[in-house]
């Protein structure tokens, strides 16, 4: 696995060192602006490039955008990800885990009048991974996302298109449907959505099954036992403040708790305020669930907010935010009512980089700085704390596997943790960076066995046009 490390570490590295060295000659910004790009690809708008004149003042103008004939066009696009990580002190799996991710993504999103065909291969692959690659560190080849849209246009201001496929599905900030971005094989979904666009608001409505990655090509399918479906509304109240709306469905056949296993019938409801005004941002969401749980009645709950503040006059233009999170737990056996809340499929990665624990009875209080020494040049820090919620609930990971229960005598804080992550974008499409963190475990994670600091060390470079 040395080799691997010093692969991607011979990259990163000097190109890192350099930019800081020299600050104050900070790289022009390219002429040429891409649209911002996403994890799901098939939202980037790059319908600016069908005048020539554009296409031309980029090396990728010529086979991002190809013109067909009359009202067709072909849009295409890959990402190419090396990331090597070293993990030690696990809290799940193997104590120690080194290995290499490598991802290709390339897609082709054809557009045909008011029908589109979008397809997403994937190639992920894990190298010498611990104990053997997992669900979201290895893949083979397959098919990642393979969709078709029909647009039917309701007036001047308002089109409604449906569609029909796999797909990759964030919504708001991902707490609680995301793409799973940031592990090696990120997460789709099989089945149909509806989607409204009209005036400054967007409603989706959607019935699907999450797709399961499994270790051969071509042969991920769509679970048997979990579905979801739903329906989310985002608009734009003023320029300043902006709401999401949304309810969410969620049936699981094969459900595990601290107290025991069963069905899982489940109905979040939740809003979300979110806007920007004069450097300041904010971001605050409330989630309520109820449904049953092997019989058992649900009452969870989630609520949180983030602040943040940018001064992008001074130098470096520093943000400092703060996040603080509380996420329900369950009372125990005595209890009437199961209280876990379910995340359903959040975004990877949940806390940070390292995460070792995921979004399930827990508190959570979560700062952090960043600051940009040049245009292309990005560093962070965070300092994070957790606690359980519940003392007579355990553990889970950030997919809502238990990671084991404590008691109440272990206590309820699960540990302090610090992280830095430098990021540098080389060019418009070539981005290196990395990562480390460490966390100390408290008296919880003590409880379980877990007494040695949780480490993460990654570097990656990341190619995306």
């Amino acid at each position: 696995m040395k080799w691997a490390c010093a692969v991607i570490a011979a990259l990163c590295f000097p190109a890192l060192a350099f930019a800081q060295v020299v600050p104050q000659a900070a790289p022009a910004i390219e002429t040429w602006q891409p649209p911002t790009l996403s994890s799901e690809r098939y939202d980037e708008d790059w319908s600016k490039l069908a005048d020539p004149e554009i296409r031309a003042e980029h090396w990728t103008g010529a086979f991002k955008y190809i013109p067909l004939q009359d009202d067709a066009y072909l849009i295409t696009g890959a990402e190419l990800r090396a990331r090597y990580e070293s993990n030690t002190g696990e809290v799940s799996g193997p104590a120690d885990l080194h290995y290499l991710w490598l991802r290709a993504t390339p897609y082709a999103d054809l557009h045909v009048g008011s029908v589109r065909a979008f397809v997403q291969p994937i190639a992920a692959y894990s190298v010498d991974e611990n104990g053997g690659p997992g669900p979201v560190d290895q893949t083979g080849i397959d098919f990642l996302q393979a969709f078709v849209d029909v647009d039917v246009h309701l007036g001047d201001t308002a089109t409604l298109t449906f569609r029909g496929g796999r797909e990759q599905m964030s919504l708001g900030t991902e707490r609680l449907i995301g793409t799973r971005y940031r592990p090696n094989v990120p997460l789709a979904y099989d089945g149909g959505r509806l989607i409204l666009h009209a005036g400054s608001w967007r409603v989706t409505a959607f019935w699907v099954r999450p797709v399961q990655s499994r270790l051969g090509n071509v042969n991920d399918r769509s679970s048997p036992t979990v579905s979801l479906w739903g329906m989310y509304a985002n608009g734009r109240l003023t320029r300043q403040y902006s709401v999401d709306l949304y309810y969410l469905g969620y049936q699981n056949d094969l459900a595990v708790y601290a107290r025991g296993k069963g069905r899982e019938d489940r109905h979040t409801v939740g809003a979300r305020f979110f806007g920007a005004v004069d450097g300041w941002a904010w971001n605050s969401e409330i989630i309520g669930q109820f449904g049953q749980f092997a019989g058992l009645p649900i009452l969870a709950w989630s609520t949180s907010f983030e602040g943040s503040r940018t001064w992008s006059e001074v130098p470096l233009a520093p943000t400092v935010t703060l996040r603080a999170n509380l996420i329900s737990g369950d009372g125990g056996a005595s209890a009437r009512h199961m209280g876990d809340f379910n995340a359903l499929f959040p975004t990877g990665k949940y806390f940070g980089e390292l995460s070792p624990v995921g979004p399930r009875n827990i508190e959570n209080v979560h700062l952090i700085g960043i600051v940009h020494p040049t245009s292309r040049l990005t560093g962070s820090l965070a300092l994070v704390a957790y606690w359980r919620m519940r003392k007579a609930d355990g553990l889970y990971d950030i997919p809502g596997n238990l990671i084991g229960v404590p008691g109440p005598e272990g206590g309820a804080f699960i540990g302090k943790e610090a992280e830095t992550i430098v990021t540098w974008r080389a060019t418009q499409e070539l981005t290196f960076s990395a990562t480390g963190s460490v966390m100390q475990p408290g008296e919880a994670l003590r409880a379980l066995g877990h007494t040695r600091d949780i480490g993460l060390f990654g570097v990656e470079a990341n190619f995306r046009y």
